[in-house]
């Protein structure tokens, strides 16, 4: 049964307060290549201590976004999508609901959380190029699946 991202994560951010771990399908683009939206899902628990490079769940402004953490400072932490090449969220430690500890591709096999944190550094006109090419990918895929 498939039900809406708005109505499960405020339920979601309370069973990770209660200790439980909880695996969900995200929705979007914005952390591609790593992510794929309705396709992969992800098992967040509760995060002790954010590090740059963790993806977290954050609440900010009322919505809920899946995002890596790419700065820390003091409580302050600047979230950014792997597939965003420019904007950036602002929260506090207190705004983090869970921590990303495993993504599952399509198939159930796990893929490795590290992969994003050379993406990070790559420089942007690379990310460019790469979401791109993964993007026309992903077209290609889609056609010879439809043609089955």
């Amino acid at each position: 049964m498939k039900k809406s991202n708005d109505i499960l994560l405020p339920e979601f951010e309370r069973l990770i307060k209660e200790g439980h771990t909880v695996e969900f399908t995200p929705q979007g683009v914005s952390m591609r290549p790593f992510i794929e939206g309705g396709r992969d899902s992800v098992l967040l628990h509760k995060c002790k201590r954010p590090k740059v490079g963790h993806i977290v769940l954050a609440r900010i402004n009322e919505q809920f976004v899946l995002h890596r953490i790419v700065k820390i400072q003091d409580e302050k932490l600047i979230l950014q999508g792997d597939g965003n090449l420019r904007g950036q969220e602002h929260c506090t430690k207190n705004d983090i609901i869970g921590q990303v500890v495993r993504i599952k591709a399509r198939g159930g096999q796990a893929k490795r959380l590290t992969k994003g944190i050379v993406w990070r550094y790559l420089p942007i006109f690379i990310k460019w190029f790469a979401l791109k090419v993964y993007r026309k990918h992903l077209q290609l895929q889609e056609l010879f699946e439809n043609e089955d």
